[in-house]
């Protein structure tokens, strides 16, 4: 059994899709370990001065995405709050042998991602009133978009580790993979998937502070070269419901990138780099 919880506070302004990517964030968990959720509880907290039809939306879009996941949402717990809040506990289940750990990267494998990065950025952008309606659009859609065909591609495979890109931003989770399996992490910064403006918003400094704190844990054990500020910013910016990050051996790199391409993804694709033997840095960035 893997159980899960998670939640947060609004991060858009629309309720329904609000309980959308809330739900997948929660959900993501369970992929990122090999399994398939089958179980899921609500947790509220919401202010009794708003009107609970909001509620009522919030509710609706995590409700959808548990049904589009294949579990079943079975209630949940509510208290009343000073501001909203919402997610899941989630219960799933993966077969013993098949479990996707977050460590055990071998030399030589190929690193993927399997959505676009830069939300923290762009819903700093959004918040700022800088961002037009197609960079919204795009961030919201990846943001609410499940982990579940990209795990059910992977799963085919010889996966070595893998990790969904959540709070930590991508370094700070590759961080963490590539101390746990002893290996160094060698990543190209431009072949790196970004959501759609996140490159220019990043460059007018619009930077959620969780970047800036993920950046202090870990850039003393990466090699950033000659890498632009504005990189740095996007690779340590905080995600919500990421992606994927798998650690797959290269002679199965072109099948399954063939595999997802017909797995009708709604998001993008990168091969980010290699794992390399270890050496004095995690990470070295190019």
């Amino acid at each position: 059994m893997i159980q899960t919880v998670d939640f947060f506070t609004p991060i858009v302004d629309d309720p329904y899709m609000f309980g959308q990517i809330a739900a997948a964030n929660s959900l993501s968990d369970v992929w990122a370990m090999g399994g398939e959720p089958a179980v899921a509880l609500n947790i509220v907290g919401f202010p009794n001065c708003l009107d609970p039809v909001i509620l009522g939306d919030i509710l609706a879009g995590g409700a959808d995405k548990v049904k589009e996941a294949g579990a079943v949402l079975v209630g949940g717990h509510s208290v009343q709050d000073d501001e909203p809040k919402y997610g899941l506990c989630v219960s799933g289940f993966v077969h013993p042998d098949k479990i996707f750990k977050n460590f055990g990267c071998r030399a030589g494998d190929a690193l993927v991602l399997t959505k676009q990065i830069g939300s923290g950025i762009v819903n700093t952008a959004i918040k700022a009133d800088f961002a037009p309606p197609s960079a919204i659009r795009e961030a919201q859609t990846v943001m609410a978009s499940l982990n579940k065909k990209a795990k059910r591609v992977v799963e085919k495979y010889d996966v070595s580790a893998c990790t969904d890109i959540t709070g930590f931003g991508l370094l700070g989770h590759c961080a963490e993979m590539a101390s746990a399996s002893e290996v160094t992490f060698e990543i190209r910064v431009r072949d790196i998937a970004y959501l759609a403006d996140a490159i220019d918003f990043a460059k007018m400094g619009l930077v959620p502070a969780g970047a800036y704190k993920n950046r202090r844990y870990s850039i003393d054990r990466v090699e950033y070269g000659n890498v632009e500020e504005h990189y740095l910013d996007l690779l340590y910016d905080p995600q919500t419901s990421g992606g994927l990050l798998i650690s797959v051996r290269p002679e199965n790199l072109s099948e399954m990138l063939a595999d997802f391409a017909k797995a009708d993804m709604d998001t993008a694709l990168s091969v980010i780099g290699r794992v390399s033997e270890k050496s004095d840095k995690l990470i070295r960035l190019y």
